[in-house]
């Protein structure tokens, strides 16, 4: 006679036992919350408050789904509760971030002149009906794009050969990649300033500005470069050496069609990761409010720059500009971000 078949568990579906249990839980832990919170422990933050009240759901939801079901179910529900919890967090962080600059800059953004002109013959106290960004947004995407012109094709070129070709330099070359990851922004700063400025006797510009943003992003676009080339199967690649084509033939034929999305997502990366840097372009663009369009003569501002030496003024419309421009620069980085998140979820093709 054979033993019963087992039913199979599904820790993952969703149906009116789940319901109940995350609605309990969550009436119980806001009930215990506002009881100890007002009669017995000193809790009178609302931080504090709901640091605990998420505690005391957790703990719950473990005791309702325990009761109802088995520990397996109750480990696999806590794990994914407390996982759901994380990525609201930072989706609230990241929301009230965006809300609380978009609040504060507004105003700015409204204006026609906030787009078309400079601070060249603004002060800090004119009012927002007078100045704008416009060479800080000039200068941001000649600097970020002479960056991407720089970092991209050598980044993509490092992680074919660390990932394709090899060899003994591979470990070297990944050693220092990994390295340069670690790297800070005013540290590239300085090494361009001193060779550049100090030493080779170079005006500081737009274009020693590109150049340490560029030393920042490749490492970026190298790793992730990398990893997305791992990410192809390996019988696409024994294919077409069986079909007798070379190892270039096959990296620029099958690998890099293949990976195109991903690689595409290491670019946006790339860019999204210097794009609001400040120190390395204080320190090797300089500062000018003056609209300059020529990268490689002369001081160059950019949109963090800009928005540092705003905010710095106790005025009101000088914090304003600070914050449209802020707004700016965070609607740019959410746009790349989001990009390549959508980008990352296609399948490889």
């Amino acid at each position: 006679m054979t033993a019963p078949t087992a039913r199979r568990r599904r820790t993952d579906r969703w149906n009116a036992d789940t319901v109940s249990q995350l609605v309990a839980a969550g009436v119980g832990a806001v009930s215990l919350t506002w009881v100890l919170s007002a009669r017995v422990l000193p809790i009178g933050r609302v931080a504090e408050a709901a640091l605990f009240g998420m505690v005391t759901f957790v703990v719950l939801y473990g005791v309702c789904v325990a009761s109802s079901d088995s520990w397996f179910a109750a480990r696999d529900r806590v794990a994914a509760a407390l996982f759901t919890i994380a990525g609201l967090l930072l989706f609230a962080a990241l929301v009230a971030v965006v809300s609380f600059t978009a609040v504060r800059g507004y105003q700015a953004v409204l204006h026609i002149n906030f787009w078309t002109e400079t601070t060249a013959t603004t002060g800090p106290a004119d009012p927002l009906t007078k100045g704008g960004v416009l060479a800080a947004l000039v200068g941001t995407l000649e600097q970020v794009g002479i960056a991407a012109l720089v970092s991209v094709p050598l980044g993509l070129a490092t992680a074919v050969y660390l990932n394709e070709v090899g060899g003994r330099l591979a470990r070297t070359v990944r050693t220092v990649i990994d390295a340069m990851s670690a790297v800070p922004g005013i540290v590239a700063g300085l090494f361009v300033f001193a060779v550049a400025v100090l030493t080779l006797g170079y005006s500081r510009s737009g274009l020693a500005a590109a150049i340490a943003l560029a030393i920042e992003m490749l490492p970026v676009v190298t790793r992730t470069g990398e990893v997305v080339l791992r990410l192809v199967p390996e019988p696409l690649r024994e294919a077409a050496y069986a079909l007798g084509s070379t190892q270039w033939q096959t990296v620029r034929k099958v690998v890099l069609p293949t990976a195109r999305t991903g690689l595409v997502t290491a670019v946006l990366l790339g860019v999204a990761r210097v794009i609001g840097e400040t120190a390395p372009v204080l320190l090797t663009s300089g500062f000018t409010a003056e609209l300059n369009a020529d990268p490689a003569h002369g001081p160059q501002v950019s949109l963090p720059l800009f928005i540092f030496t705003e905010v710095r003024f106790p005025l009101d419309h000088a914090i304003s500009r600070a914050f449209g421009a802020a707004l700016v620069l965070l609607t740019v980085v959410i746009v790349l971000f989001t990009a390549a998140r959508l980008l990352g979820r296609k399948k490889l093709s």
